[in-house]
């Protein structure tokens, strides 16, 4: 049986965090778990995109109970500010949807020097989950689910020594590796929970090729090279709108048969039903741990269970 947002059982009482909730994939994972009645906190970096969010989100469901916190990725002061804050209101979550994401950027650092993608799109992310591990694991049987895509079987597996590949910036790549990045994390902290016998599940999930705002961003902010056009035509011709896009990471975060170290994507790779997908690529453990070991290094925050 399909797995669609009938699906998703009540949420009441329950505390989810979205990052990236103002657009596309984000947006609708929120209205979602907002429509089941979870607490939604929506998790951006643009504020004035956020309350568009959530006004749209009321209008389809009136008493969504949602809140608003800054969140750059692409700094990590704000992400620790961001994690701090949510976690002082909410000393339990139960989801964490880590969804944001930039994709085939121009070549760029973030404030604290780390390449673009790669710095928002993983390091940001592993910095907000240790922040808010106390409230995750002090709810009954939260589920963290990291959104990677396709792309990650192109991307190269982080070496601590040489984090960036050299020679000329190739955007597709560094999404590519920014994504495995993301497909390692959401196994690493899988685990480590396991290790560590906690309730707490780790899930990851992608959306295909979806026609959401990210690929329009992309072309317009000049990223991806001629492949950016290409890529954007294909969403909008043969792409999933962002609501059915989302469908894999929601069934990741609510459905009740779903368990840790699962992988979530649409049935014919880039379209159809969310299901599960084998987690596929050799070499994951040594990959993982070299991840870790660049991850802590860099960010100065270690992910402890």
């Amino acid at each position: 049986m399909a797995y669609t947002r009938d699906s998703i059982p009540d949420l009441s009482g329950r505390i989810a965090v979205v990052t990236g909730a103002n657009g596309g994939l984000g947006l609708e994972t929120a209205q979602a778990l907002a429509a089941k009645g979870a607490v939604v906190v929506m998790a951006a970096r643009d504020q004035e995109k956020a309350a568009a969010a959530a006004a749209r989100i009321r209008e389809a469901t009136p008493e969504a109970s949602l809140e608003i916190v800054e969140l750059d990725l692409g700094s990590q002061a704000s992400t620790k500010q961001a994690a701090t804050n949510i976690a002082a209101r909410h000393p339990s979550v139960d989801i964490l949807v880590n969804n944001a994401g930039v994709m085939a950027s121009p070549e760029g650092r973030t404030v604290d020097g780390f390449e673009t993608q790669l710095g928002i799109d993983h390091l940001g992310h592993w910095t907000f989950t240790a922040l808010l591990l106390p409230s995750l694991l002090a709810a009954p049987a939260a589920r963290v689910v990291t959104v990677t895509s396709t792309a990650h079987h192109f991307g190269r597996a982080i070496d601590p020594g040489k984090p960036y590949p050299p020679g000329r910036y190739q955007a597709w790549l560094a999404y590519g590796t920014a994504k495995l990045a993301n497909y390692h994390f959401g196994l690493g902290l899988h685990d480590r929970f396991a290790r560590a016998h906690v309730r707490a599940a780790s899930l990851i999930a992608h959306p295909g090729l979806s026609h959401s705002d990210l690929q329009l961003r992309t072309v317009r902010e000049g990223g991806g090279g001629p492949l950016a056009p290409f890529f954007a035509r294909a969403a909008a011709r043969t792409g999933m709108e962002p609501a059915d896009g989302a469908m894999p990471q929601i069934r990741a975060a609510t459905d009740p048969a779903a368990v840790s170290g699962e992988f979530y994507g649409p049935r014919f790779i880039n379209n159809g039903r969310p299901v599960r997908l084998g987690v596929l690529r050799p070499g994951r453990k040594r990959a993982i741990a070299n991840l870790w070991k660049f991850s802590e290094h860099a960010t100065g925050v270690a992910i402890d269970i």
